[in-house]
């Protein structure tokens, strides 16, 4: 086979003729530049897409399975910065998470509390299910691996913006103030060791809910109000104040503001739309029983 012509290949420019000076021959080097500057533009080698690949990418810590997020530690919103001090013992904003804190309780047993268990879990594939309903497909990493990747990746910058707060506070969880059980037992260890203020949960729930109101404008009122039900599982759980987790819904927004800033998120999200958008072309449609989880959520 013959080999094709490189189109890519520069020639160089035709030396101007004698009489060519002064402005006529300025601007002909002026142009020339210009078309070889956008020469060279068009032949640079088109830039991979992200990776979907978790050993390419990384895990936070080996056997997590929580993939490494796309804003390096220094970039990070400053969550001490951003967020007002945790609630004072004694204080009005203390009070009001003690009366939330105590009307959450009766729903731990019940479908919301159910539910709440559920949303306990970030980690992929499991995680994936929390919006189905909300968007009408499953995120299926299969079917549609830069949406999951994208998931996987905000979650773990909104997660991380948290802890300049929180490790800075160390605020006391209700269940251990309350020396009470949780809706999620076999996490209660974990928690013992990581303050309530901001809530990681409530973080990257509501970055996710940002994304896919963005990848899917039409359903962005399910998919907020999904993403700020998920916060508020953690108050049915007992292992957050309310105040956490409107502080955490802030470095959420946070997080997805500084994102937009990100080449290899914006690239990701691109494809993400474009994958997001065949699902819920051509289906399948979810398998979650969306009118449960309706009926849980109506739960007051």
């Amino acid at each position: 086979m013959a080999q094709q012509p490189h189109t890519c290949a520069r020639s160089a420019p035709a030396h101007p003729t004698a009489v060519d000076h002064g402005p006529a021959r300025r601007l002909t080097q002026a142009l020339t530049a210009v078309l070889l500057g956008l020469t060279a533009m068009a032949c640079a080698t088109p830039t991979p897409p992200p990776s979907t690949v978790d050993a390419e990418i990384g895990e936070v810590r080996a056997g997590s399975r929580v993939l490494k997020g796309y804003l390096p530690r220094e970039s990070l919103p400053n969550s001490l910065s951003l967020l007002p001090p945790a609630p004072a013992a004694g204080s009005a904003q203390a009070a009001a998470d003690e009366a939330h804190h105590r009307r959450t309780r009766r729903l731990k047993d019940s479908p919301r509390g159910a539910l709440a268990r559920e949303d306990a879990n970030y980690i992929y594939p499991e995680a994936g299910q929390v919006f189905a309903c909300a968007l009408g497909v499953d995120i299926d990493a299969k079917r549609a691996p830069h949406l999951a990747t994208l998931m996987r990746r905000s979650m773990t910058d909104a997660g991380l913006a948290t802890y300049k707060a929180k490790d800075h506070y160390q605020r006391v969880r209700p269940f251990v103030q309350h020396k009470e059980a949780t809706c999620d037992p076999a996490g209660e260890a974990r928690l013992l060791k990581d303050g309530a203020y901001p809530s990681g949960h409530a973080a990257l729930g509501w970055v996710w809910g940002l994304v896919l109101a963005s990848l899917a404008p039409d359903r962005a009122d399910a998919v907020l109000t999904r993403a700020y039900a998920y916060g508020d599982s953690r108050l049915v759980c007992g292992v957050h104040w309310a105040s956490d987790v409107e502080a955490g819904r802030t470095m959420g927004a946070a997080t997805y503001a500084m994102l937009q800033g990100d080449p290899i998120f914006q690239a990701q999200q691109q494809l993400a739309r474009a994958e997001l958008q065949a699902l819920r072309k051509n289906g399948p449609t979810t398998t979650k029983d969306c009118a449960a989880e309706a009926a849980a959520l109506s739960l007051k």
